[in-house]
């Protein structure tokens, strides 16, 4: 009984750390990203929309680069695992955004955001989970 509960405790605790890894990479990744993009936008003139949508491809790559290193192969629970991602990644970076610009964004706003990144976390995970293993 004792021997099962500290192995779920040490499962559990390798799936969070696992998660804060991940959360790590994604954001080192929308950095790497980030800085790559402005060089681009200093050297060609990019039109507002194109940075929007660059922006997003960004997030859904940097999410996707997390759930990579969160989720295993073959692994059920990777819609969870992906989606949790996603929204520790969003929320963070909405929380991030608001402070650093004072902006008036809707709630509305944030809020898309966000299911954003917890809908491409948990289709990541899914197609992740979906890989066989070898």
């Amino acid at each position: 009984m004792a021997q099962q509960a500290i192995r779920r405790a040490k499962r559990s605790t390798g799936n969070k750390n696992a998660l804060w890894r991940g959360l790590l990479l994604s954001i080192a990744v929308t950095m790497a990203a980030v800085i790559a993009f402005a060089v681009v936008i200093g050297l060609m003139d990019v039109n507002d929309g194109m940075i929007r949508i660059i922006n997003q491809l960004i997030k859904i790559g940097a999410i996707f680069m997390g759930v990579r290193a969160v989720v295993p192969k073959g692994d059920e629970s990777g819609v969870r695992r992906g989606a949790l991602l996603g929204l520790l990644y969003m929320g963070l970076g909405v929380f991030v955004y608001a402070l650093l610009t004072h902006q008036q964004i809707t709630l509305w706003s944030y809020l898309i955001d966000v299911l954003m990144g917890v809908a491409a976390g948990g289709l990541s995970g899914m197609l992740i989970g979906c890989l066989r293993m070898k």
